[in-house]
């Protein structure tokens, strides 16, 4: 298909040609460079669709196999790694942090449980350390400052998003019961390589030739980022920020394990991992955990104001879950997570629907808002399923 020079390439099932129709729409009228959208349904592919330009200013084409950055999309992925640990017994939810990393347990985080980690209930949005050009590329500097930093509020009372610390607090739990050298490590072993997808938490040089550009929106359109530096918004920013971990198209960024922020994916991917979950924890042989597990991993932990965000969010442990009468378009059982600038995953039970969209442009809304590209498609996606 191709529209105003838009090549719109791949698979999609008779049913669900109206997605193809969205999706080439978002080219036309929302500003979308280059993009994929990927749904699986009972685990099948009933959507496989790629188009536009993967570097803006080559003019490099979008391919079957490009990855994009999808920033907070894999906080996803790590809390599915969580939950394969806790589903084989070696992770107790309500076990203190410290029983799995004993220098955690300072300055009034000893009794924090894992569960609140999941939940973004830690208070540890930002560290206390100060950041220097690379900490946030570093491993072992985020986990020593998060070791030491006292929470923002007291552990437990409040709800707010942990936006970047996330992917670091949960990680090295996972690092150190799992024994892997890595949480990006333990996701490859246990998750992408027996599925069989790409899907990286720090992404190796040799897959650079098909990574996209990621292309920032305008400044200043990132409204709840542009608050006072005092501001928890502001401080849970510094460690991805450029003057800490470099721009996100550079090779430091792709290379490190940042897994609140980092992680490069095809949609093809997210869809299959998230139709995984959304199909009881197994797909094509291949086992995750317990159907038991998702229900307890869909389990809504907190809905409140965002000390953070500034608004309100509803969360289980380690997902984003619609909030009811919001005009959100994923269904009421539905959960995942967005990354900033429009990338969206989710698994919905009800529908055993597994849905992917990544793209390069990201959306110059604010924050936290819906960006209408994902919600448009995953709209059609469930109008299809009516």
């Amino acid at each position: 298909m191709a529209v105003n020079n838009t090549q719109i390439q791949g698979t999609v099932d008779p049913k669900f040609e109206s997605v193809r129709e969205v999706f080439l729409q978002n080219f036309l009228e929302n500003s979308e460079v280059g993009a994929a959208i990927a749904v699986t349904v009972n685990g099948e592919s009933v959507v496989d669709l790629w188009g536009g330009v993967a570097q803006k200013e080559s003019k490099k084409l979008w391919m079957e196999d490009t990855m994009v950055n999808v920033f907070s999309m894999t906080k996803g992925m790590v809390a599915i790694c969580a939950h394969i640990l806790a589903d084989r017994g070696l992770l107790d939810y309500d076990a203190p942090v410290a029983q799995y990393w004993p220098e955690f347990a300072q300055n009034g985080k000893e009794n924090i449980p894992v569960r609140w980690l999941l939940s973004h209930q830690a208070g540890l949005v930002a560290v206390d350390a100060r950041l220097g050009p690379g900490d946030g590329l570093n491993w072992d500097r985020m986990v020593h400052a998060l070791e030491e930093t006292t929470p923002q509020w007291e552990p437990g009372t409040k709800n707010g998003y942990h936006m970047v610390t996330f992917g670091w607090l949960v990680g090295e739990v996972i690092r150190r019961i799992s024994g892997s050298a890595s949480v990006g490590t333990f996701f490859k072993n246990e998750v992408v390589d027996p599925l069989g997808v790409d899907f990286f938490i720090g992404t190796p040089e040799s897959e650079d030739y098909r990574i996209a550009d990621i292309i920032p929106p305008a400044p200043g359109s990132l409204v709840r980022t542009q608050v006072e530096p005092s501001k928890l918004t502001k401080r849970s920013l510094v460690p991805a920020s450029e003057e800490v971990a470099g721009n996100p198209n550079s090779r430091g960024w792709r290379g490190a394990e940042i897994p609140g922020a980092n992680g490069h994916a095809t949609a093809r991917a997210v869809a299959k991992i998230y139709g995984a979950v959304a199909c009881g924890g197994v797909l094509d042989g291949v086992y995750l955990f317990s159907p038991e597990r998702v229900d307890i991993m869909r389990e809504v932990q907190v809905q409140s104001m965002d000390e953070v965000l500034e608004l309100e969010t509803r969360r289980s442990l380690g997902f984003m879950h619609p909030i009811p009468d919001s005009g959100d378009a994923l269904g009421s059982n539905a959960f995942g997570h967005n990354g900033a600038g429009g990338s969206m995953g989710f698994a919905d039970p009800e529908y055993r629907i597994g849905f992917g969209y990544v793209m390069s442009q990201m959306w110059a809304g604010d924050l936290m808002d819906p960006d209408p590209r994902a919600q448009l498609l995953a709209r059609t996606v469930y109008q299809c399923l009516s």
